[in-house]
């Protein structure tokens, strides 16, 4: 049985039952049990995206690629680490860009849990990871599962704001229906792209000018 917040279980239910989610929680447990390797975020933190961001409550959607993989960063939320951990570059990137667009002082820590209590799921396309090995979970079966919720918020919620930041995030919204949603894109906020039109996208301002517009409440960002 998935753990993993009501409204989302109920959303969702179809999925857990299908041949490709059974066989992903295997090779899950199986990562996790692994001596020889550890796997990242800890293993109650895997659903974190959606237990803290409700189906019900979602009101804007960031798209990331994978947990991070150092020791103690990834929390289960894209782009997010909890307090003490160091702040990774592309995060002081996006904090950039929320000071230079609204006005909002640079945060004393990464922990994003902030955004997704207001309505932001911070869905990353891949679930989990091996500890020092980007991507290595990549090709399991989460980024079908990680679609199917894309596609679920695609079709049955309306006034939803994307952000998609990077060509893998792009691609994964492709079929994201423009004439009910608001789709935010620009490259991505790492180092080695944000200055090429990352910086400057004003996507905080105009995710909360359209959910205002559409009677929501905007986001602290």
């Amino acid at each position: 049985m998935v753990k993993i917040e009501e409204s989302w279980k109920k959303a969702l239910e179809n999925e857990f039952d299908k041949e490709y989610f059974k066989v992903l929680t295997e090779k899950v447990r199986d990562e996790y049990k692994n001596p020889s390797f550890h796997v990242y975020p800890p293993g109650k933190k895997i659903f974190a995206a959606f237990d803290n961001c409700s189906f019900i409550d979602t009101k804007v959607v960031i798209i990331g690629q994978d947990p991070y993989h150092g020791p103690g960063q990834a929390n289960g939320l894209c782009f997010s680490v909890s307090p003490g951990i160091r702040i990774p570059p592309s995060l002081i990137n996006i904090f950039k860009e929320v000071h230079d667009d609204t006005g909002n002082p640079m945060p004393q820590d990464g922990d994003l849990t902030r955004w997704a209590r207001q309505g932001v799921l911070l869905l990353n396309s891949s679930l989990t990871v091996r500890e020092g090995q980007p991507a290595s979970h990549s090709g399991i079966g989460w980024e079908i599962f990680t679609d199917a919720v894309v596609e679920k918020l695609n079709k049955e919620k309306e006034n939803l704001v994307f952000i998609l930041w990077g060509s893998h995030a792009i691609k994964k919204g492709e079929k994201i229906d423009r004439t009910k949603h608001l789709v935010l894109t620009s490259p991505h906020p790492s180092p080695l792209s944000a200055s090429r039109g990352f910086f400057g996208n004003h996507h905080f301002t105009r995710a909360n000018e359209y959910l205002i517009k559409n009677g929501k409440t905007p986001i602290n960002w």
